[in-house]
C-alpha cells in the first residue's frame, strides 16, 4: 500500500476526529454524530480515486447505491447497527491499509 494516497490522510483525519469513541461505536445510542460520519463517509467513497479503488468493492457499492437512494440499500442502512457496523469495518481497513503508519509518523517530533 502507497501510504501518499491524499485520499489515505482524509480518511484517517475523518476517523480520528471521533477518537477513541470509534471504538466503542457499537455500543452508543445514534446519534447525529455518527450519522454525519456516515454521510461524509459515503460522499468520500463515491469519488473515484486510485485509494477508493485498492477498498473492498462493497464499501464503494455500498456508497453508491445509498448515494442514488437505491430502495434496499437504503432501507438496510437505515438502520444504525449496520451503518455502524459499516463504519467500523472501514476504519479497520482504512488502519490496515496504511492509516496506522501515517498516524505514527504524524506523533514523530520533526
Amino acid at each position: 500500500m502507497n501510504p501518499s494516497y491524499p485520499e489515505l490522510a482524509d480518511y484517517v483525519h475523518l476517523f480520528q476526529q471521533y477518537g477513541e469513541s470509534l471504538s466503542a461505536l457499537y455500543q452508543e445510542p445514534d446519534d447525529e454524530r455518527y450519522a454525519f460520519l456516515f454521510e461524509q463517509v459515503v460522499r468520500m467513497l463515491i469519488k473515484p480515486s486510485p485509494f477508493n479503488l485498492s477498498l473492498p468493492e462493497p464499501f464503494r457499492i455500498s456508497a453508491h447505491r445509498y448515494h442514488h437512494a437505491d430502495a434496499m440499500t437504503v432501507k438496510h442502512l437505515s438502520d444504525p447497527a449496520n451503518r455502524h457496523f459499516m463504519l467500523c469495518d472501514l476504519h479497520d481497513i482504512i488502519m490496515l491499509k496504511g492509516g496506522l503508519a501515517l498516524k505514527r509518523r504524524e506523533r514523530q517530533p520533526s
